[in-house]
């Protein structure tokens, strides 16, 4: 607890320096100086970080209070940056910008949204993902479909966005059902390997056990193998969560109805209305962000008997 103090003082200075800077600068003023407050003030942030960082009372709210503190410096670093100098907003929009932009077109964001979370990627995540699982058992029981498809997973992962898309839109025609299959074939692969990786994962020891005990294929995979690939399956399934939105929104520049986060980013930059563009790139992290932590969420649930999960003391 001793360097709680004295970072809070340097984090306090720091912050009441940065409000002080935003409230006094005429926009496009800005000169040498500006710059060297700015960074003499990063310097004090970074040292209170730092110290909060080491400090070892309430782990768990230190551990959210530095990202979050360093977060918002980010974010003061960019508005200070873009007010002050002048930025031209079809460089980069300031934050305040952008959340004014956002707050003011929530039916339009809340459009895309579903149109492109809802629908495209929960639905072809789902599929991808089980999908890929329910063969990987397979795979689990019959060698060559294992020697087969593991190389075949390895080439499809290689396989560009730009140049599936446009087929799946051919094959799906232009709403989410196309999307939704960009996003199959993003995550059917990933599931297979790490599902594959897993349930080879269990001990030797484990095994030989089990066959002392006369247990069947069934019970061995459902008593031991399953749980010792949960850790992999889990791996796959928070590597797709960020791989499906991204297919789902890069597959809709390629054709899609007046709605989507992939249209309007593509749409609004040919406007030039860039604070629009990054209205939709926010949406799309905090929704991509909350579908992780819901996955790495479940997972701690599932696999708390992990050592990754274990204490340190």
């Amino acid at each position: 607890m001793s360097a709680f103090g004295p970072a809070l003082v340097f984090l306090l200075v720091a912050f009441a320096g940065a409000f002080a800077c935003l409230a006094g600068q005429a926009p496009g003023g800005a000169g040498l100086g500006y710059g060297l407050s700015l960074l003499a003030l990063s310097l004090l942030m970074w040292r209170g970080l730092a110290l909060l960082a080491g400090v070892a009372a309430l782990p768990r709210l230190i551990n959210l209070a530095v990202p979050l503190l360093f977060g918002l410096w980010q974010l003061f670093l960019w508005q200070a940056v873009t007010v002050g100098y002048g930025v031209p907003q079809v460089l980069l929009p300031s934050p305040a910008m952008i959340l004014t932009r956002f707050a003011g077109s929530l039916d339009i964001l809340l459009a895309d949204f579903r149109q492109t979370f809802l629908q495209a990627v929960l639905v072809g995540y789902a599929l991808g993902c089980g999908s890929g699982f329910l063969v990987a058992l397979i795979a689990d029981r019959v060698d060559f479909l294992k020697r087969g498809l593991l190389p075949l997973g390895n080439l499809a992962s290689a396989l560009p966005i730009v140049g599936v898309a446009p087929i799946m839109v051919m094959w799906f025609g232009f709403d989410w059902p196309s999307k939704a299959a960009v996003v199959v074939i993003m995550t059917f692969f990933p599931m297979l390997v790490n599902t594959v990786a897993g349930l080879a994962a269990a001990g030797v020891q484990e095994r030989e056990l089990l066959r002392t005990y006369a247990a069947g294929h069934g019970q061995s995979l459902l008593a031991l193998r399953l749980p010792a690939a949960m850790p992999f399956i889990f791996n796959a399934l928070k590597i797709n969560s960020t791989l499906a939105l991204i297919g789902a929104i890069v597959a809709e520049f390629f054709g899609t109805p007046i709605v989507g986060m992939g249209f309007r980013i593509s749409t609004e930059v040919g406007r030039m209305n860039l604070d629009m563009v990054w209205a939709e790139i926010v949406l799309a992290a905090l929704a991509g962000s909350a579908f992780y932590g819901l996955v790495a969420l479940a997972e701690r649930r599932v696999t708390f008997w992990h050592p990754s999960y274990r204490q340190r003391h």
